[in-house]
């Protein structure tokens, strides 16, 4: 990307700064939004990890269709499964319906799935082998579906060190982590804090109808 359609795209996403990492970081999903890759976005929380899998889809084969956003640490463990997979009618106890799942309802489309490394054991397996053969099983059904989707995972822990401590399938690690963006914590890219004050000062001023100049 050159100088001009890097920044058309930081406007585009309200992405602020020059950092080289970051900037690494954007030209990184740009490149590789046309393929069907796995990617693993890692980095601490706050750095703007969401904008990734935006650009990602919107850049990608799969842009007119639908992209789910599932922050995986916000779901119940109960809840979780049936979440991402759905549910037959008469599942467990509260299966008062048939509900479809984020992976039936995001075919021909992008998931991008926040904070992955929540996921309970269980979920684990069901997504490696979504991952490895793109098919699944509502809760309570017996009938494999397929689904056509690109996954994008998210992460602000070390996934390497929950392997080794074995609280996450070292499987899965690698079916996710086909391509690694990292995005750079605020500290790491000290030369962008003037442009980050300079945008907040401004956006400050406008809303409390002051006018600062310096």
């Amino acid at each position: 990307m050159d100088t001009k359609e890097l920044q058309d795209l930081k406007n585009r996403y309200d992405i602020i700064g020059n950092d080289p990492a970051l900037n690494t970081a954007l030209e990184t999903a740009v490149a590789i939004a046309p393929t069907d890759l796995t990617v693993l976005i890692s980095g601490e929380s706050g750095v703007g990890k969401e904008n990734i899998p935006k650009i990602i889809h919107q850049n990608s084969r799969r842009k007119n269709g639908k992209f789910f956003a599932v922050n995986c640490g916000g779901i119940p463990e109960g809840t979780i499964n049936s979440e991402l997979f759905g549910h037959e009618k008469g599942a467990f106890t509260d299966a008062f319906a048939k509900r479809i799942g984020r992976f039936e309802a995001a075919n021909g489309g992008t998931i991008f799935l926040d904070e992955i490394s929540e996921i309970p054991p269980s979920t684990q397996v069901k997504l490696l082998r979504v991952l490895e053969t793109r098919s699944f099983e509502r809760l309570g059904s017996s009938q494999t579906l397929k689904t056509d989707i690109r996954i994008v995972a998210a992460c602000n822990r070390d996934l390497r060190q929950m392997v080794s401590d074995g609280k996450f399938r070292e499987d899965l690690y690698y079916r996710l982590n086909v391509i690694d963006i990292r995005l750079p914590a605020l500290r790491e890219r000290a030369g962008d804090i003037p442009l980050l004050a300079a945008r907040f000062l401004k956006e400050f001023s406008a809303a409390n109808g002051g006018r600062v100049t310096g």
